[in-house]
């Protein structure tokens, strides 16, 4: 009878405890030799130097600045201003009405929460031009709304000219 976990020579038996019927052979020997000495091959975009981007295909659209200072940007569609502090009961409906009295109400994002079903407490208006947007964060900026007070702002902000990055 053959002791469980017993040595033979470099190979490590191992056994089945108690049963005994099954054995496999272990050799650690061959796994102690030196890694293979294989290049690494480089997949994907930029592996081979290609004129993809030669020429125009280099150059990517920037949205137009209107002045180089710092202050509010302009999303893709319009001027968004992000609104903190919205009740938790609140509906859309009690927040475009508040808004609606500045100016044209292109899109509204009222986040819920999934478990609760209630307001996550911010929301994202966004007008179709900035003097609207501008009137709407100065006019509700500090107002209440379902007894919370709420802060307005702008959702997106140039940094000022020095602290741009060019790339």
């Amino acid at each position: 009878q053959v002791e469980p976990f017993g040595l033979v020579s470099s190979a490590c038996v191992v056994q089945c405890w108690p049963c005994a019927r099954f054995a496999m052979d272990v050799d650690y020997e061959e796994d102690e030799g030196t890694k293979p000495t294989t290049t690494r091959k480089i997949k994907g975009r930029g592996a081979d130097d290609d004129d993809r981007y030669a020429g125009k295909a280099g150059k990517f659209e920037r949205l137009a600045h209107d002045d180089d200072e710092a202050g509010p940007a302009r999303s893709i569609e319009g001027w968004v201003i992000v609104v903190s502090g919205v009740h938790e009961e609140a509906q859309e409906d009690d927040v475009f009405e508040a808004y609606a009295e500045f100016g044209d109400i292109k899109n509204l994002h009222l986040n819920l929460d999934r478990r609760t079903g209630f307001v996550k407490g911010y929301a994202f208006i966004e007008y179709e031009t900035k003097s609207e947007a501008a009137k709407a964060i100065k006019g509700m900026d500090g107002q209440v709304l379902l007894d919370q007070k709420m802060t307005v702002g702008w959702a997106f902000t140039k940094p000022f000219a020095g602290a741009r990055r060019r790339r």
